[in-house]
């Protein structure tokens, strides 16, 4: 089934990154991906982000649909007809809505797991974590600042938000196959965040990532976005 465009707004979308041992993602990520590399690093991370009047491109806003949403991501690089693309990987979807969890992997790309949310934002505090249906966990504490984090493996807020740009076409699997959706933002500008808490389960499972092999380092932020997704043809239908 071909995925239709869709179209609405990013109410609030924050980006929990992550630094890797690429050894240790290269070992979860499935051909033809492999790690993107930044300083030696492999990148991986959380989206949270909430949509607003989420339908297909033409139908009118009241048949919009509102979601607290989180997918893990891992900035990877592919060959693909004589040329490096990239992207992320996202070997895992999280939903609020029933719905979306009832049509991943038909409407939507890739599985998703429907979740509980806590979400709690007041004068640039935002507190949001969520527990999934198979018990996964997520947390993160923070508040707005104009300060990038100088423990960043990235220089410059403008290098990590060139970087995070890069990844606007997104992967997940589902069944012999890898369904690609593409971001497109009608602007794209980022905040930084100072971090207080964080915390996921999926990334802290030292069975997939052993001990010491990932640590936080830096949030960002986005509000206030139109966008549209975009579907991209199968992976498995063009990579030989």
């Amino acid at each position: 089934m071909k995925i239709p465009t869709i179209h609405g707004y990013i109410d609030r979308r924050i980006l929990i990154n992550f630094t890797a041992d690429p050894k240790a993602v290269e070992k979860i990520i499935p051909f033809p991906f492999r790690p993107k590399i930044y300083k030696g690093k492999a990148m991986v991370g959380i989206c949270l982000i909430r949509l607003k009047n989420i339908k297909p491109k033409g139908l009118p806003s009241f048949m919009g649909l509102h979601s607290e949403n989180g997918a893990h991501r891992i900035a990877v690089e592919w060959d693909e007809n004589g040329e490096t693309k990239t992207g992320v990987y996202i070997p895992r979807r999280d939903t609020s809505l029933r719905f979306n969890a009832l049509v991943g992997g038909r409407l939507f790309p890739g599985k998703h797991y429907h979740a509980k949310f806590n979400v709690k934002e007041e004068s640039g505090n935002y507190h949001i974590d969520f527990i999934s249906s198979d018990g996964t966990e997520t947390l993160i504490d923070a508040i707005e600042t104009t300060t990038f984090s100088n423990k960043s493996v990235f220089e410059t807020l403008d290098n990590a938000s060139a970087f995070f740009r890069s990844g606007d076409l997104g992967y997940s699997p589902n069944k012999a196959k890898f369904e690609g959706l593409r971001l497109n933002t009608f602007k794209w500008a980022v905040r930084p965040l100072e971090v207080l808490n964080v915390k996921s389960s999926f990334f802290e499972n030292e069975t997939i990532f052993p001990k010491g092999s990932v640590a936080f380092d830096n949030a960002l932020l986005m509000t206030n976005i139109e966008h549209e997704w975009n579907a991209e043809t199968h992976l498995s239908a063009i990579i030989r």
